[in-house]
């Protein structure tokens, strides 16, 4: 398993400088969250999700998010493989709903520390399934800062959200199907003014449960 998704690696190379980017073929048993997490973890790559099958290039965009990195103007990946999954699955095109997420690894410890993750959608969107097929797309790791450690529900934790100021070309694209997301059956719902209550209350609270 571990040959094969070096193989895949070694064949990504340098991002290049114009077209299309390479499309992974991917053929392996092992399903595709394992190699991606393996390109993380091994071959330091950062991962980013959409439903966007061509991204050539992707530009530095003003997220709506209230932590300090977040905040930031940037590209945003993920120092992880499975959490971006999550956001090349949901069809956000279609349907409008608020979305909760966590990937995030114990304190100040990387690979192979355990990963941890928290995942909702507003009900009545889930409830419709709003799940479509997507693309992971590994970046390199240059110029990318990475959140620092939070206490999130009394546990620290480093999350897995690196951002990058400058533009940022793909090194390749992997397609990726709702059935590739191993915590699709584990999507909670919540309420969304219930959810924007509980972040305003308590803005380092997340996850935010009971909702």
């Amino acid at each position: 398993m571990v040959a094969g998704f070096e193989r895949l690696l070694a064949g990504l190379g340098r991002p290049g400088t114009g077209g299309a980017v390479p499309v992974i073929d991917y053929r392996l048993a092992a399903p595709k969250w394992r190699f991606l997490c393996h390109a993380v973890d091994v071959g330091g790559l950062l991962p980013h999700g959409s439903g966007d099958p061509d991204i050539r290039v992707l530009e530095p965009r003003q997220p709506q998010d209230d932590s300090e990195l977040g905040s930031r103007p940037g590209v945003y990946a993920a120092a992880d493989g499975i959490w971006p999954m999550f956001f090349a699955t949901v069809d956000r095109e279609r349907h409008r709903f608020l979305m909760s997420s966590m990937g995030a690894r114990p304190g100040d410890l990387g690979p192979p520390a355990p990963a941890f993750y928290y995942f909702s959608l507003t009900a009545e969107v889930l409830a419709r399934r709003p799940w479509r097929a997507g693309s992971e797309y590994p970046l390199p790791p240059d110029g990318f800062e990475l959140q620092a450690p939070v206490v999130a529900r009394g546990v620290r934790v480093r999350p897995a959200q690196p951002v990058c100021p400058r533009p940022v070309r793909p090194l390749a694209r992997i397609a990726v199907e709702p059935a590739d997301f191993p915590f699709l059956g584990q999507v909670l719902p919540h309420d969304d003014e219930e959810l924007l209550a509980m972040a305003e209350a308590e803005p380092l609270g997340f996850p935010w449960l009971g909702h």
